[in-house]
This record gives C-alpha cells, structure tokens and sequence, in this order.
C-alpha cells in the first residue's frame, strides 16, 4: 500500500512538473510579448519587475539575449508559437501589417487566447491596412486578422516613451483606456494595465477602439483616471 502511495504521488509531480507555466502563486499571470520593440520591451519590462514571468518572441530570439538577462530569470525569449503558448495573456506589439500574417500561421494558437492588441495601423507603413481600419474601425479589423482571438485593446493610445515616463509616477496614476467584447479578457487586461503601473479606463466594446484610435480626440491623452472617465462620457 504504502508502495503503491509512493508511485502515485511521483506520478502525480511529474505530471506537474511537465505542465506549461500558468499562474504563479503569487497570483501574477505568464505572458507572451510578440514584438520585441520599443512597446513590446517596455510594456514586457515593466511586467517582469511586477513578477510576472515574461516570454519576449521574436523572429530572432537570440538577438534579445541582452533584454532577458538585462531583466533576470522571470524574462525568456523565443518564436512567436512559443510566446502564445507560454502565455495566459499576450501583448501583440508588431507593426499592424504583420498582424494578417500573425492570424494566418498561428489562427489555432490564436483561438481562445486572450490578446492585448497594442499596435497601431499608419499609411506609410500599414498600406491598405490603414485605411481599412479608418473605414473599418481598428478593432473590428484586429479582430478580422486575428480571428478566434479574445481582443482587448490596450497600450496604443500613447507612445512608448509616455508609457516610460508615466509608470508607477507619483500621485494620481495615468489611465490608459481600454475596448474589448469578451468580460474575462478585460478583467485580465485591467490586471496587466495596474501591474505595469497605470489605472485602466475601460470605454466600451471592442467596437469603442475607435474613441481612442490614432488621430481621434482621445489619443494621447495624459490623464488620471478620473480625467479620462469624463473625456470619454463615462460614469464617474
């Protein structure tokens, strides 16, 4: 009997020992950053020092050698297949015409996935895709690219060096407004969002990306929470 205990129980570390990473017991998600860039690297920095453990993808992983160990043992680097299987939430920080490409190689991947779409579509570098999601409104486009994925957009109201500066300031921390469809992945957003330092504003459905999308009204805005509550007509 006793025997028989003893194999259960190493059955039963072995098993967990060959589980993927998952939240650690301090209640701090893994996440995978796709895009190793200016917001990918800042965005994945701050989580890393909040204690979240951080997979940084990259065509060429091994040219982030310098981020990771610059960072410590909660940051690695690797593919893209490896960030979004590492990840309970992934940050996508790629220029937006990568992200058809993104949707097509890794659409099962993808499927059920929460997702926190930082990019921004331009016409110098996006092409068509910017104007489609001008017509469009940029979530719905993000959402036609990534299918399957549970979209919240977040961290593409304001350049990286705002979200630099502005992380953990003193006083009234600054908002950064957020757009998603599914409860769930906007809690886990929301989570993100403090832990790197800001307070979240949500403004709506994944369909209110457009309030804050580059060139309207509520892009760039470096304001508290409160402030930005009564930009976007929300309640108090």
């Amino acid at each position: 009997m006793a025997s028989d205990l003893t194999r259960r129980t190493l059955l039963v570390a072995g098993a967990a020992l060959a589980l993927p990473a998952r939240a650690q017991p301090s209640g701090k998600i893994p996440v995978g950053v796709i895009g190793a860039g200016n917001i990918g690297s800042t965005l994945g920095g701050l989580w890393v020092k909040a204690g979240h453990p951080v997979l940084f993808a990259s065509r060429h992983p091994e040219e982030l050698a310098g981020l990771v160990a610059g960072l410590g043992p909660l940051a690695k680097a690797g593919r893209v297949a490896e960030a979004l299987a590492f990840g309970e939430a992934v940050l996508i920080a790629v220029p937006y015409k990568a992200y058809p490409e993104i949707g097509r190689e890794h659409a099962a991947a993808l499927k059920g996935k929460i997702v926190l779409d930082a990019g921004n579509a331009t016409k110098a570098r996006d092409g068509d895709l910017a104007a489609e999601a001008e017509a469009a409104g940029i979530g719905a486009v993000s959402a036609k690219y990534l299918p399957g994925a549970r979209l919240v957009r977040a961290f593409n109201a304001a350049n990286y060096r705002v979200f630099q500066k502005n992380a953990h300031r003193e006083g009234a921390r600054m908002a950064v407004p957020l757009a998603g469809d599914d409860p769930q992945a906007v809690a886990v957003a929301e989570g993100l969002v403090r832990d790197a330092g800001f307070d979240p504003v949500v403004v709506g459905p994944l369909d209110a990306a457009r309030r804050f999308a580059m060139g309207s009204p509520g892009f760039g805005l470096d304001v508290t929470a409160p402030e930005a509550r009564k930009a976007f007509g929300l309640s108090p």
